[in-house]
């Protein structure tokens, strides 16, 4: 059974989340700010937090910040409609999706299996060393790790680790939107096209020496992106 942490200082929002959640089988926690949070992080493994971004103290923004700091947990922002700014910082800072209030139930349902799947889907998978290299990078595909070419382990988000494993399996291939979400996991249900922009330019942060001139993950207008490094 998965376990969701609904982070949210409105308690109308939170208990109707927690009862809609609950009867399609997840355990359900819920904090009303980030202090609270981390008390259940403390407590126990959390697979994906529903964070609204305007929180009391520490702000949704700062919680996201922090937990990427040694962190992969799912993170779907709970953003205002006039929160756009606020939507793409968090992208930023590493959250994997957001939604807007207010929101139907069945898309938060969609956009949570959606992201869960693609944090466990190979949690349960004996690590058996598969292992790509590229440019004296090495990701490791089981263990689900980037390595740069000075052997230090690099943080990525669940989302930018299925982008990279996408890219590096299809090398010298250009992929679409549409290919990269059918490779992500991310094309059922819900549209996410624009946020594989968002994702190709956080990757790039990582991987390219200069992000705004990109010699591995270039851009091929009019069609969508290829990985034109050599991998092994």
């Amino acid at each position: 059974m998965h376990t969701i942490a609904v982070v949210d200082d409105d308690a109308i929002t939170r208990e109707t989340l927690k009862a809609y959640l609950e009867g399609e089988g997840y355990r359900v926690l819920l904090a009303r700010d980030g202090d609270q949070l981390s008390g259940l992080l403390a407590r126990g493994r959390v697979d994906l937090l529903l964070l609204d971004i305007r929180l009391p103290g520490k702000d949704g923004l700062m919680v996201t910040r922090e937990l990427r700091a040694n962190s992969n947990i799912g993170i779907i922002l709970i953003t205002g409609r006039s929160d756009r700014m606020d939507r793409i910082v968090g992208l930023e800072l590493g959250a994997d999706d957001y939604i807007t209030k207010p929101f139907e139930p069945r898309e938060i349902l969609a956009r949570t299996r959606s992201l869960l799947r693609r944090v466990a889907t190979k949690a349960g998978k004996p690590s058996i060393g598969r292992v790509k290299r590229f440019d004296g990078w090495e990701l490791h595909l089981d263990k689900r790790r980037l390595r740069d070419p000075a052997g230090e382990d690099m943080r990525l988000t669940s989302a930018e680790f299925e982008l990279l494993a996408a890219f590096v399996e299809n090398p010298g291939r250009v992929l679409t939107r549409d290919d990269l979400l059918d490779l992500t996991l991310r094309g059922d249900n819900v549209p996410y096209d624009r946020s594989i922009d968002r994702l190709v330019r956080r990757l790039r942060r990582v991987v390219e020496f200069d992000p705004a001139d990109p010699l591995r993950i270039v851009t091929v207008h009019g069609m969508g992106y290829m990985f034109q490094a050599e991998v092994e």
